[in-house]
């Protein structure tokens, strides 16, 4: 083995443990409805160094990266046997996504991918690309994953290597390693993204949380984050979509939304974390808000704060598509205590804490929006008057 091999090979070796044993605080002060934390729980560079790398100095002497990693994004989210695991989107650098599980004790800090990616079994009509796995905990006892399989449009023009049609892909298993390829989803809408499926039964069908799309981008007449039942998981067909939560002008939600990971249920109602998009200057911006639905009706959006949630703040602006956070996973533990795993512009993973508590006070107390800039007004106006009451 040459010096210059394993001069780089410790230096490798060093720095990836010095990252992923490196300790994560939250923010000091914060909001007060979660807390941020210092570093990124995800990068490129967590991958392990025995897959981006040949080892082999016979074979690659100068210890070249052989098999680059673009970004670890866009994670479902489960605890099992006491650990947090991460079904993460890894991308390479020839941009195709797969998936692949991080482990950590504490949730916030020292996550390690296993050893291998999860081998995902195809359909009779492969998978262009697969990404942006929801991973519920389901009533029946499986664990189930849904995701989005993106293939190329086959209706495109002659040249057109862009154009393509997204569809719901569903898996199941018992552990995270062995997963059981079911048939994709089917539903009234040409094309879906960021299907969630419901953690229980209702009235003894699967229910579905759905973002029906008439092209792969652009949602067009897709009114918002859609709701449909299905019979069984082995040949799912929905034949009717609700809108639950629709888009609306002028809002963080204007130009698409779509369910993050799978509601929790609470005593004042089912919590949804969910991304909106907008349109600027400088192209869409993605953030995440919340809302509350009945416990009963699934239907009925009962609460719902104004703006956004969570924004991309700092560094989290800049990446492979900037100004943008998406989540689909989360976390609630037993003791209240929820960890909301989040992805800053589509490059790498973060977490911040809150508590069940904490989220109910805000979705239920925190002002809706009157969708003019004279309500707007008049809600500020109204917290200054109060608050001066009580500085008197």
């Amino acid at each position: 083995m040459n010096a210059l091999f394993q001069e780089r090979l410790t230096q490798l070796q060093q720095n990836y443990e010095a990252l992923i044993t490196r300790k994560n605080t939250p923010e000091e002060v914060g909001n007060g409805i979660y807390k941020r934390y210092q570093y990124p729980i995800l990068t490129a560079q967590h991958t392990p160094v025995f897959w981006r790398y040949d080892l082999n100095p016979e074979t690659n002497p100068f210890l070249m990266e052989r098999f680059g990693i673009n970004a670890t994004f866009n994670s479902g989210a489960i605890k099992l046997d006491d650990k947090y695991l991460l079904v993460v989107r890894v991308e390479g650098l020839d941009r195709k996504s797969f998936f692949a599980v991080a482990e950590s004790s504490n949730g916030v800090d020292n996550f390690k991918f296993w050893d291998f990616p999860i081998t995902m079994p195809e359909t009779e009509n492969p998978d262009g690309n697969v990404y942006d796995m929801r991973v519920v905990q389901h009533e029946d006892g499986w664990i189930y994953g849904l995701f989005c399989t993106e293939r190329k449009d086959p209706n495109a023009k002659i040249g057109d290597e862009s154009s393509a049609v997204a569809q719901c892909g569903i898996a199941r298993t018992r552990d995270l390693k062995t997963w059981e390829r079911l048939p994709d989803l089917i539903t009234p809408s040409p094309q879906q993204r960021n299907v969630v499926l419901h953690p229980e039964f209702v009235n003894g069908k699967y229910a579905f949380y759905t973002r029906p799309q008439d092209g792969f981008i652009e949602a067009g007449t897709g009114g918002g984050i859609g709701f449909g039942y299905a019979d069984s998981m082995e040949n799912a067909v929905i034949e009717k979509e609700f809108i639950v939560d629709e888009k609306h002008y002028h809002t963080v939600y204007e130009v698409k939304n779509g369910q993050g990971p799978a509601p929790i249920k609470t005593e004042k109602g089912w919590l949804h974390l969910a991304h909106g998009v907008r349109n600027t200057a400088a192209g869409l911006r993605y953030v995440l808000y919340v809302f509350l639905t009945d416990l009963n009706d699934l239907t009925k959006v009962i609460h719902k704060p104004a703006g956004y949630f969570i924004a991309p703040e700092g560094e989290e602006r800049v990446g492979d598509v900037s100004n943008v956070t998406f989540a689909n996973g989360w976390i609630a533990d037993e003791d209240g205590k929820v960890f909301i795993y989040y992805a800053s512009s589509d490059t790498r993973m973060h977490v911040a804490t809150s508590t069940i508590e904490q989220l109910l006070d805000y979705v239920l107390n925190t002002p809706e929006d009157g969708f003019r800039s004279a309500t707007s007004v008049e809600t500020l106006t109204k917290l200054i008057e109060s608050n001066q009451a009580v500085l008197i």
